[in-house]
Order: structure tokens, then C-alpha cells, then sequence
């Protein structure tokens, strides 16, 4: 049995018919989309996607950084007019 992370789901013939409907009924939330009862894909607010997306992206820069901090390095004396 596959987890459905969603407490709403939809067939892909009611996703034909209607995506933006889809979700206003359920108030802007995630809705699992079904395939012979297995969940396919889940439709989602453009504003839901993009705080993921950009949650997804502080996680990989903050993994980069503590990367780097790790690295030890020398510093080099550059003067202002040389950058």
C-alpha cells in the first residue's frame, strides 16, 4: 500500500475535466491525483510549489555552505583595483 500525502484526491478524468476547479473545491490544498487507485501525481497551488522550491533550494545552499566551511583554504591579499 503507497502513502498518499494528501488528505484529498482526484481521479485523472476529474482532473480532465477541471484542474483550477479541482482545487478551488478544496480550497487551494494538495490533491493527490489517482490512477486505478494508486496515486499518480498531486496537484498543487503555484504558491505551495513555490515555497517548496525555494525551501529546497536554502536547504542545498545551506548544505553547500557548511561544505565550504569544512574546506580549509589560505587567503590571498588581492588589492581593490586587481578585482
Amino acid at each position: 500500500m503507497k502513502v498518499i500525502f494528501s488528505n484529498y484526491t482526484a481521479s485523472i478524468t476529474e482532473l480532465k475535466k477541471s484542474p483550477s476547479a479541482l482545487l478551488n473545491e478544496v480550497n487551494n490544498e494538495p490533491i493527490a491525483i489517482l490512477n486505478h487507485n494508486k496515486p499518480i501525481a498531486y496537484l498543487i497551488p503555484s504558491e505551495t510549489y513555490e515555497k517548496m522550491v525555494t525551501i529546497i533550494n536554502d536547504c542545498l545552499l545551506a548544505e553547500e555552505v557548511k561544505t565550504r566551511l569544512k574546506e580549509h583554504f589560505k587567503p590571498t591579499k588581492v588589492a581593490v583595483d586587481e578585482l
